[in-house]
């Protein structure tokens, strides 16, 4: 039969739809709608979608999904096309956000970096997702589908704690962000009951993070982290690092003296804490904390999760770009 030079039309996919549905194979659909079998794997592609059965899901192929897809992209004036003739382009996009887990913003980022040719703009891509125009990739894969609404607070009085140095005494210049080794310091916990957490330190100008994995969260173990790190890094290279962290008022952190107090003597760092109620304060470690309960969300047990799962996650996020770095990753910004 001749091949067919125009593209499928809808009565030509309901067909493929019902051929499929009795498991024709590819050559034999392509010789009887006439078009080439390139042809015919594209348009499954198009309007493949997982389809929920009682016990398992599985992949089908709609003729109406895949429909309306072309008419949306044929009436973009050509620009939804550009994802559609350069396939490496999508499936490199689809890898960076399934497997890499990286936003659909990093992603692009990482494909320019690549030197992918095709380029298209943050809220193109989201619509293609909503769209379906990618095989595997959908709206339940991204982090964040939309920002949410903001939840109205009544106005909580700040309050510095009377005895110790308040991040209203932190220098302008760590206040800027004009050097690194100024970190910002938390605690991730478990479930009520629980005893291992996650200590997170968050490097203010490169967002560099360090994460370590505690049996508890007294504060003595926590000294015992930087007494650990001053000592691998010996004396001049640690004080250069860690010249400040900001932290909270949480009862662990509260150890001023003994927190700062150097293995070979003096103060080995400056400390400063925020308001109470102000978690805002050190917001960068504060949107590093929820980048890391993506993977290990609320209710994680701790004792469960190995130091190697913590290292890979530490390493993840240290090479992943960020658009306030210019889409450098933290381990570049540092470099």
């Amino acid at each position: 039969m001749t091949k067919k030079q125009h593209y499928m039309t809808r009565d030509e996919r309901l067909r493929l739809e019902a051929f499929l549905r009795v498991k024709k194979p590819v050559a034999w659909i392509a010789r009887e709608l006439g078009f080439c079998r390139q042809t015919i794997y594209n348009e499954i592609r198009r309007g493949t979608y997982e389809h929920d059965c009682y016990h398992y899901t599985e992949i089908r192929y709609s003729a109406d999904k895949a429909q309306q897809i072309y008419e949306y992209m044929q009436t973009g004036k050509g620009r939804p096309l550009k994802i559609g003739t350069d396939q490496a382009y999508a499936d490199f996009l689809e890898h960076k956000i399934l497997t890499d887990r990286f936003s659909p913003a990093a992603a692009l980022a990482a494909a320019r970096a690549e030197g992918h040719q095709t380029v298209i703009c943050v809220s193109t891509l989201y619509s293609y997702i909503d769209k379906g125009v990618f095989l595997h990739l959908t709206n339940k894969h991204l982090w964040e589908k939309s920002r949410r609404k903001k939840r109205g607070y009544h106005p909580v009085k700040r309050i510095a704690h009377p005895q110790l140095p308040s991040i209203t005494d932190r220098p302008e210049q760590i206040n800027q962000r004009l050097e690194p080794g100024h970190w910002e310091m938390d605690l991730i916990v478990g479930p009520t009951g629980s005893r291992p957490v996650l200590l997170t330190l968050t490097e203010r100008a490169t967002r560099q993070e360090l994460i370590f994995k505690l049996p508890n969260r007294k504060a003595e173990t926590i000294r015992t982290v930087f007494d650990k790190l001053e000592r691998n890094m010996g004396k001049g290279q640690f004080r250069q690092a860690f010249q400040s962290i900001t932290t909270d008022n949480g009862s662990e952190f509260l150890q001023y003296e003994r927190l700062r107090q150097s293995i070979y003597g003096g103060a080995r760092f400056m400390l400063y804490y925020c308001h109470s109620y102000a978690a805002w304060e050190k917001g960068t470690n504060e949107n590093h904390n929820r980048m890391i309960r993506r993977f290990f969300p609320k209710g994680t047990d701790f004792t469960k999760v190995t130091k190697k799962q913590i290292a890979e996650l530490q390493a993840w996020m240290n090479n992943y770009p960020r658009k306030i770095l210019n889409w450098k990753t933290p381990l570049e910004a540092a470099a």
